[in-house]
């Protein structure tokens, strides 16, 4: 009998909710598929049945042997974890030598680091243009920050960070009951579309470090949150906030990406001091 281990965050699909999580995957014979957190093999079966080929990354080694040794055909299990160092020299291995070799991701994230992973497939979708999207399961409150608008309180560094490089759908609400063990939590299976960042956007790496210090601080005026940044990057924040047009008296979380763009426009003309990005 298999045993979930807590320590790799680890919950398991329930069979009757395989098929409708495969449907939303809408997985087509010419894809290759990226599976990160594949577990007992839910899902893989049905990708793997699917899909062009599928590349399963496993942190359990006694999982990631049981699904190796199922010897399904256009397979291949690397057991290790998805966040170490050397997993993009195993991407680049399993892509071939085509640098926009096209292929998607999919997923049953381990809650306790999903925030790395998204950041990870947002770095493998800054170098890697033929990554097209990820459709992975999340917990509920990390879809609603994904998803969220501005001026409410999901609305945040998540959000505005994932904006700059891929549009969300949320396809699929699942109950706890859907997993064993039960979570403590609802889970939901979204869709990250990656695409470059929207016209307009000149300084992303910028514009993700004013979101970070502005939502430090998000019950200050922006003015305000963004004062030790300012300082150390050598500006006036309320001189920058004005020259992009927007009132420093405002919320960060009532910016949307595109005014915050503008401000690192200006931000980035009027800094003194330019740090490594």
């Amino acid at each position: 009998m298999i045993r979930a281990r807590k320590r790799f965050g680890q919950h398991f699909l329930e069979p009757v909710w395989r098929a409708r999580v495969a449907e939303a995957c809408a997985i087509g014979p010419e894809d290759d598929i990226v599976e990160i957190g594949p577990g007992t093999g839910a899902l893989t079966e049905f990708l793997v049945a699917h899909a062009h080929r599928v590349l399963a990354i496993e942190v359990d080694r006694d999982l990631g042997a049981a699904l190796a040794a199922r010897n399904l055909a256009a397979l291949r299990v690397h057991v290790g974890d998805v966040l170490h160092r050397g997993i993009d020299g195993v991407l680049d291995a399993w892509l071939g030598s085509e640098p926009t070799r096209r292929f998607r991701v999919a997923g049953n994230l381990p809650y306790n680091i999903t925030s790395p992973i998204l950041a990870l497939l947002a770095r493998w979708a800054s170098a890697r243009p033929g990554l097209v999207d990820a459709t992975v399961m999340v917990q509920a409150e990390v879809a609603d920050r994904l998803t969220a608008v501005p001026s409410t309180s999901d609305y945040g560094v998540l959000t505005l960070t994932t904006a700059l490089r891929a549009d969300v759908r949320r396809l699929l609400d699942l109950p706890p009951g859907a997993f064993r063990p039960r979570p403590k939590v609802a889970s939901a299976l979204v869709r990250l579309s990656y695409r470059p960042p929207p016209p307009g956007v000149v300084h992303p790496a910028l514009i993700s470090r004013l979101v970070r210090a502005a939502f430090m601080q998000r019950r200050k005026t922006l003015a305000n949150a963004l004062k030790p940044l300012a300082a150390a990057d050598g500006l006036d924040p309320a001189a920058a906030i004005a020259a992009a047009g927007l009132d420093g008296r405002r919320r960060p979380e009532t910016l949307q990406l595109l005014e915050f763009s503008a401000l690192a426009d200006r931000w980035a003309a009027s800094a003194t001091v330019h740090p490594v990005l």
